[in-house]
């Protein structure tokens, strides 16, 4: 049996412009926000002896005069327009249900979704008797929030051709906290993959598609072998993204590639290293800092 033995190294200091303990956004419970009488009371805070306080763990946003504490580890609480990666848990009468990582099960409409061929019409009772055939249970989709349940449940919807089953990839379920609100979050990286950030957490790699049938109306997924080169790259964007997400570095297109890049000195396996994914982490913080100024 292999026994992977590793002895004590000198660790290299590295230092950022700016360490995680300065920065003035985070908060924990019972930190003093601010002590203006001016503000309102958001979620995730309280009033304590006119002071806003946190209830929460979290980084502080402010809207105008709205102050409220965005908690670091907590279920996905959607909002419209929101992307998100999700799981078919149950077929039901006209609806599909979706595991999206929020507290309640997200509603697929079948009125909601292309029908293969992308043609427009009123769904019949034929449709409904062949809902498997479109989606079934255990099948990843990505959609796109269309609106909120009075009760906090999420209704999706697929109307777009870049939304619909998924096919060959590799799943990440991280923190909602981590994903980065983008105007997209669907990116093909010029490393030969391609990723979907949903805002819940779950992030979809697989490898980038040629020329896409548009005629499936979202329902077209390729089966042909993946290449081993498509393979390594893939597993490889995934250990990054479980690299950055253990130092709470926050995922968007550029983070993801600058780490991937860190990476290619390195072996796959060894990515998950503790020492090896601080230095990775070191300088991908070092990159963005340089790209931001």
């Amino acid at each position: 049996m292999a026994v992977d033995m590793r002895l004590p190294t000198v660790k290299n200091s590295m230092s950022l412009s700016h360490s995680a303990g300065d920065r003035k956004d985070l908060v924990v419970p019972g930190d003093v926000i601010t002590s203006d009488t001016g503000f309102m009371r958001g979620h995730g805070t309280y009033v304590d002896e006119d002071k806003l306080t946190a209830s929460v763990a979290g980084e502080v946003q402010r809207v105008d005069k709205l102050i409220c504490v965005r908690p670091l580890k907590t279920r996905f609480n959607g909002e419209v327009g929101d992307v998100v990666v999700g799981r078919i848990t149950e077929v039901q009468q006209k609806r599909w249900k979706v595991e999206t990582n929020s507290r309640l099960d997200s509603v697929l409409l079948l009125s909601s979704v292309n029908l293969p061929g992308g043609e427009l019409r009123r769904r019949s009772a034929e449709d409904e008797l062949t809902m498997r055939e479109y989606l079934q249970e255990g099948d990843l989709i990505s959609a796109e929030v269309q609106s909120v349940f009075s009760d906090g449940a999420l209704s999706l919807h697929t109307r777009s051709l870049k939304y619909g089953k998924l096919g060959q990839g590799v799943l990440v379920q991280l923190s909602p906290s981590l994903i980065k609100r983008q105007k997209t979050h669907f990116h093909n990286l010029p490393c030969g993959a391609s990723i979907i950030l949903g805002n819940n957490g779950f992030v979809w790699l697989y490898p980038t598609p040629g020329q896409q049938e548009e005629e499936a109306g979202g329902f077209y997924t390729s089966l042909e072998p993946v290449s081993l080169s498509d393979r390594e790259v893939i597993s490889r964007l995934r250990n990054c993204l479980l690299a950055l997400a253990a130092h709470k570095v926050l995922l968007y297109d550029t983070s993801v590639l600058y780490c991937y890049e860190s990476s290619l000195q390195h072996q796959v396996k060894d990515i998950l290293k503790p020492e090896v994914m601080e230095e990775i982490v070191m300088l991908t913080q070092q990159k963005l800092l340089e790209h931001e100024s």
